[in-house]
């Protein structure tokens, strides 16, 4: 034996050896381990169809869009690895006869004609770059090996795919696809597909957009290869050559930059995928930039679209302008805690339906209320006395609102409201009461468009779908029929239709909101497919005079329904649930009469919630003998006498509710229709207060200043009525309590002072200053 140490000597010579050496390469495996994971990768957030939306670079500028094999057309794959590495998919990682075939042709002609690397060595220099010295070459082998140790032939490729340089601060041909191209990696034509196969070799000097010539000519050998190796038809090949390399300027993502900084730290990987619509985003995006001249100073929207069929947000705008520091543009207005104003008001009217305390033509009252030291007033000041429970919410009226939620109670309200994912923010230590219903507590624009998809999903609000592997997730708030009446009330189609006359397809359903001090303007829409909402208003929570919802939001949201109709997409239909069915019902009662029956003074139509007809909801102070339901005992004569005068006979009189008296023609008001006292056999306990009246102006005066004087002053006083006196003037209360009032005015315009007693007796007036 040539070792010396015998035949069997030689063999454990032989294993010691190669033991030591695959012990050798196992410590250098570990020692040097493949650098595969970054530290602060390049990351990309894309729309539902792969459009890149926004970049988010790694420590060297450089940004990414991660494919996989499966996403990049085959093409692609096929021009990359004919022309670059035949033999890819069957040697080691190197292919010792193309290194043996590039050494002989780069000595023979004294410079470097070929490099020999396999894309398992360039995957290996992309990784671990090197100097080009024997150690450096060296060092590749050596990485070119652990790749292929480690990893698949597929998985090889994908870093290729994914780390190629295709010039400047650009990686992978995913980015390169939609920088240079405009179009996903798996749309290539033949020559695309030869063209970014090539512009590896030398990215800086064949880069497309700057060298367009070379990039041709370097795309045209690419071809040639193609054809010579029989890999495409020679007849492709040519159509594709005769294509011009002409590219504008490289296209960086630069949409929903709020959005995607949101979403960069909701997942942590490479690529995010959203269920943004990227083309709805752009124009979404060019509307605000439209809008952005429009807006007070210092002003900014935020704008969400959310496809309420499947809970999926296509558009999200967070600010006007995220480079305008002046509008605080880095600020994503559409998660921001703000006062939502009246938004809340279709919810309490629902919930209200369902629980059986009115129904959409319900009589609600309008009127000043005194609740402890809270003393809600109307937007539009004034007060408008009985209105139905539809026109409370078309019209946004607070009283009646807060009338409600009193009835339903605001700790159940916000409690029924976070349960479906729209938490109500009050200040530490508060708890929820009646302000609520008026914008008394903080709201976010994204939590608030997803609680308004119950009225679109029978009653369930569902939670906001991101990225499209978000389950979908729903709880119920109401039945399916009472969100199916709020959404045609706020549709304007209160009235109860034939169903052959009733759209199947609901307009644009909306509601506005308007935060105190005009700090906030809402307006969310709901359509056929999608839920809209829009917010206006300063940032920095400052006021600005003028702004509100329906002048401020609504064009807003117009727009952009218009926009959302003008796709083209299904419209699904909502038809009436069978739990809805139509009725009429008489006013002050609340609920239907026989024909000719005198206690219906006012007969509606309305829609009705399981055929419930609850009677008129009245306030509490209204219980009792303040109530609308008086048993009375009349003689012969119709005249009231005591239930146990001789042939008295008892009847039920409904009246009005007191405080709506100044809103009632005298023929309707309790004076008239009460029947009046026997003399003989009075009824026992009559009230023997009078009613309130207010004396000093009429109604309807025209009020004039004196010559030279800068005010005009009208004193008013009130006579009748019980206890202390409440003053408003246009809906502000005034601070006099007593039973005269002295009015300095200055201002031009109309008037409505209004008074209010103890027992909830209301008198009022209208008047004009000249």
């Amino acid at each position: 034996m040539m070792c010396g140490l015998g035949k069997r000597g030689c063999w454990l010579w032989l294993a010691a050896v190669a033991l030591v050496f695959v012990a050798v390469v196992w410590a250098a495996d570990k020692i040097w381990p493949l650098p595969l994971h970054e530290v602060d990768p390049a990351r990309v957030v894309v729309a539902h169809d792969g459009t890149p939306l926004w970049r988010f670079a790694d420590a060297d500028g450089i940004w990414r869009y991660p494919v996989t094999i499966d996403e990049v057309s085959p093409r692609y794959l096929e021009a990359l690895i004919n022309y670059e590495d035949r033999w890819f998919w069957k040697h080691p990682g190197v292919n010792p006869f193309s290194v043996l075939r590039a050494a002989w042709q780069d000595l023979s002609s004294g410079r470097v004609v070929s490099g020999g690397s396999t894309l398992t060595m360039q995957v290996a220099r992309l990784l671990d770059p090197h100097p080009r010295t024997f150690g450096g070459k060296f060092r590749q082998l050596w990485r070119a090996l652990q790749l292929e140790w480690h990893l698949s032939k597929r998985d090889i490729l994908t870093l290729y795919l994914n780390r190629a340089p295709f010039g400047g601060t650009l990686q992978g041909v995913g980015a390169a696809s939609w920088a240079y191209l405009g179009k996903s990696p798996a749309q290539l034509s033949y020559s695309d597909a030869a063209l970014l196969a090539v512009l590896p070799q030398a990215p800086s000097r064949l880069r497309p957009d700057r060298w367009p010539d070379r990039a041709q000519a370097a795309r045209n050998k690419v071809l040639e290869r193609m054809a010579t190796q029989g890999v495409w038809p020679a007849k492709q090949v040519q159509e594709s050559r005769e294509e011009p390399v002409w590219l504008a300027p490289r296209q960086m993502p630069q949409l929903a930059p709020l959005f995607s900084r949101m979403m960069l730290g909701k997942s942590r990987s490479d690529k995010i995928v959203t269920t943004l619509d990227a083309g709805l985003q752009r124009q979404l995006e060019e509307l605000a930039q439209n809008w952005k001249g429009r807006l007070p100073a210092r002003s900014s929207l935020a704008m969400i679209v959310v496809d309420h069929t499947d809970m999926s947000v296509r558009g999200w705008v967070g600010s006007v302008d995220m480079n305008d520091d002046s509008r605080f543009g880095h600020v994503d207005m559409v998660n921001a805690i703000r006062s939502p104003g009246s938004v809340l008001k279709p919810f309490i009217y629902g919930l209200a339906l369902d629980d059986g305390l009115i129904h959409p033509a319900s009589l609600l009252q309008d009127v000043p209320r005194r609740t402890g030291d809270y003393r809600p007033g109307n937007f539009d000041s004034g007060f408008h006395g009985p209105v139905s429970m539809s026109e409370a919410l078309v019209r946004s009226l607070n009283l009646p609102a807060v009338q409600v939620l009193e009835a339903y109670g605001p700790k159940r309200f916000a409690a029924s409201l976070r349960n479906v994912g729209l938490p109500l923010y009050l200040p530490a230590g508060a708890a929820p009461n009646l302000s609520l219903i008026l914008g008394g507590a903080g709201a976010r624009l994204e939590d608030m468009a997803a609680a308004y998809s119950v009225f679109a999903r029978h009653g369930k609000a569902a939670k906001l779908r991101l990225q499209p592997t978000d389950p979908l997730l729903e709880r119920p708030l109401m039945s399916a029929g009472a969100a199916w009446i709020i959404r045609r009330v706020m549709a304007d189609e209160a009235q109860p239709l034939p169903d052959n006359a009733l759209s199947r397809v609901v307009p644009l359903a909306w509601k506005t909101g308007t935060s105190y001090g005009y700090r906030d303007a809402w307006a969310i829409g709901v359509n056929a497919r999608y839920v809209i909402g829009i917010w206006t208003g300063r940032p920095d929570g400052t006021p600005v005079v003028g702004q509100f919802g329906f002048a401020s939001a609504v064009p807003l949201l117009n727009q952009v329904n218009n926009l959302l109709l003008s796709r083209g997409t299904n419209q699904p239909e909502d038809p009436r649930p069978e739990s809805v069915s139509r009725g009429v019902v008489c006013w002050p009662g609340g609920q239907s009469l026989a024909p000719g029956d005198s206690n219906c003074r006012r007969r509606l139509a309305t829609w009705l919630l399981d055929g419930s007809q609850p009677p008129t909801l009245l306030l509490p102070e209204q219980e009792g003998v303040n109530g609308i339901r008086f048993p009375v005992w009349l003689d012969d004569q119709g005249k009231r006498v005591a239930a146990d005068c001789p042939q008295a006979r008892e009847q039920t009189l409904i009246v009005w509710p007191l405080p709506l008296e100044p809103w009632l023609p005298e023929s309707e008001r309790r004076g008239a229709r009460l029947p009046p006292v026997s003399t003989t056999c009075p009824p026992l306990g009559q009230d023997a207060s009078q009613p309130l009246q207010l004396t000093g102006v009429r109604d309807g005066a025209i009020v004039k200043r004196l010559p030279g004087s800068a005010q005009a002053s009208l004193p008013v006083q009130t006579s009748g009525g019980t206890g202390e006196r409440w003053w408003f003037l246009n809906g502000e209360r005034l601070s006099d309590r007593g039973r005269r009032l002295t009015l300095s005015l200055a201002t031009k315009g109309d008037y409505q002072l209004l008074v209010m007693d103890d027992a909830g007796q209301v008198a009022t007036v209208r008047f004009s200053l000249q």
